[in-house]
Formats: structure tokens, sequence, C-alpha cells
């Protein structure tokens, strides 16, 4: 659960921190993220915190997905990617919206959802990097999950052949 600390601190309005780029996918900081009104006034409905350490927002209503990362070049974020990518794309189909969140809304998050414009919108990782820095102008995945990205970006091609010859 979100602590109200964690909604109320600092000088900067929440929403200002909480960028949509997709009609369905938004970008966060844990604080905003954990804002129950800004949830509940964007329609959104599921939260993938991208961190070990951050709280999910109170509201019941929304569902939720953890993705337990450091924000550490070592961690192995890869091995998410689809998961998460899928998971935004199922609440998109249904009609839902997504938000997704680390600590500072800058390299965890950002990261997983340059993977999902690569999966799902299939965009290059430069394309998918600039729509999302169009939206949040502060991400910068660090050096280790943008090497992933790379290897995804590889990987994304050959999994497009895979799924026509089913």
């Amino acid at each position: 659960k979100c602590p109200q600390k964690l909604q109320k601190r600092g000088g900067k309005t929440p929403h200002k921190n909480m960028k949509r780029f997709t009609r369905a996918l938004f970008i966060s900081n844990a604080r905003s993220a954990c804002s129950d009104e800004l949830l509940q006034r964007e329609a959104v409905t599921l939260c993938i915190n991208v961190s070990k350490q951050q709280p999910f927002p109170a509201d019941a209503a929304v569902s939720k997905l953890q993705i337990p990362v450091y924000d550490d070049p070592n961690e192995d974020l890869y091995a998410h990617f689809d998961r998460a990518a899928d998971a935004i794309q199922k609440e998109a189909n249904r009609g839902g919206r997504s938000v997704v969140y680390c600590k500072n809304g800058r390299s965890r998050s950002a990261t997983v959802c340059i993977a999902y414009l690569m999966k799902h919108r299939r965009l290059t990782l430069t394309e998918a990097l600039q729509v999302v820095k169009t939206a949040r102008h502060e991400i910068d995945p660090n050096p280790g999950f943008l090497s992933q990205l790379q290897r995804y970006e590889q990987d994304c091609p050959l999994m497009s052949l895979l799924l026509k010859n089913i």
C-alpha cells in the first residue's frame, strides 16, 4: 500500500509526472502512480511496478504486476520484457489502461515501455525510445538496460516470423 507521505511529498503535482504516450499506456514515477485520485481520473486499470522497494497504490480495483528489479545495469530486466509487454497489450485489448512506474520513472519503467512498443507496435529501439522520451523527457535507461533492449530488438523480428508461421 502506498503511504500518504509518498502521495503528497514534494512540490510537484502528481499528474505532471504521469505521462501518457499511447491511448492506453502511461509512464510515471512511484509517487504519481500511488495517487489513487490520479489513477481513477486517468482510468488506469493495471499498475506495473518495476522495482523491489516501491509500493503499490492502495486502490483495490487496480490490477497489479510487480517486476522485482533494482536500477542496476547487471539486473536481468530482459527476462521480464515479454510478460510485461503482453500484460500491457492484454489490458489495452480489453479497454483498460496501464501505468508502468519505478522510483523516479526514468530507467526501469522507461525500459519496459520501450520493450512494449518494440514488441506490440513493432517499433525499432530508436523509434520506441523517441516516443517515450517525447512524452517524458527525463527518461534515461541505464547502459545495461539499453544493451538488453538492443538484444530484444534483434529478437523481436524473429518472434514476429515465428508467430506468422504458426
